[in-house]
């Protein structure tokens, strides 16, 4: 099987600084693949590298089994913030600028925003949306043109338990309907819940990677695994 992305000895220095340090690893179709660590672990960088909104100092990249990035990205779904919105617009307005700068039919709009629960606020404006909220409509905006794979870089960070909940039931909603979906997030415990595969950063460099089921088997949690794995 040919992974959607893989990474070999990605690297990345800011100044004297190693933000990725030689991380390894490929996810598969299918699979809800964990990018785990405390912030500052290297995530967010790692996946700027991905789609070339960093470049990397070393290592090597493919997506889809090809060098090809360009076109890679173009079968990716991304959200990394929610600051593109503009606060005045209600939710269906934002998404249709959304589908115009994409060049995706407005007719996907109706479907995004039912796919994220939406649909009924979508004439409420953007600024009165809770932060849950603001979240699913990023969701949406990264489903628009029936991307392959979506990647969503710390999804519930900020929400109450309430927007953590929503949010994690749209990413298993999502994996059922056959998306790969690649997320990176600081919150392991909330991780274990959705993830079928997993890497630990912690420092830039990779700890721990595999199955989720297989990490569950030596430790009792993801949390418990990373304090005994980065113990001095």
């Amino acid at each position: 099987m040919t992974p959607v992305l893989e990474v070999k000895q990605l690297t990345k220095r800011f100044g004297s600084q190693i933000a990725v340090n030689e991380v390894s690893f490929s996810v598969l179709p299918g699979q809800v693949f964990g990018i785990l660590g405390p912030n500052g672990s290297g995530k967010t960088t790692t996946l700027s590298m991905v789609l070339s909104l960093l470049e990397p100092h070393g290592g090597h990249i493919q997506l889809f089994g090809s060098d090809d990035l360009l076109a890679g990205r173009k079968k990716l779904g991304v959200t990394l913030e929610t600051a593109g919105f503009l606060p005045a617009y209600n939710g269906e307005k934002n998404l249709k600028m959304a589908a115009l700068t994409k060049g995706v039919p407005l007719t996907e709009v109706e479907g995004a925003l039912k796919k994220v629960d939406l649909w009924e606020a979508r004439k409420k404006k953007f600024k009165s949306y809770s932060y849950g909220m603001k979240q699913r409509l990023a969701i949406a905006s990264a489903l628009l043109g029936n991307p392959e794979v979506l990647i969503l870089d710390e999804p519930t960070n900020g929400l109450d338990p309430h927007g953590i909940i929503d949010v994690r039931n749209l990413i298993i909603k999502l994996s059922q309907e056959g998306k790969t979906i690649i997320v990176a997030s600081h919150l392991l415990s909330e991780m274990e819940k959705v993830c079928t595969d997993y890497v630990i950063l912690t420092k830039g460099k990779l700890i721990k990677q595999g199955k989720l089921s297989d990490i569950l088997n030596e430790y009792p949690s993801l949390e418990e695994a990373f304090i005994q794995l980065t113990k001095a």
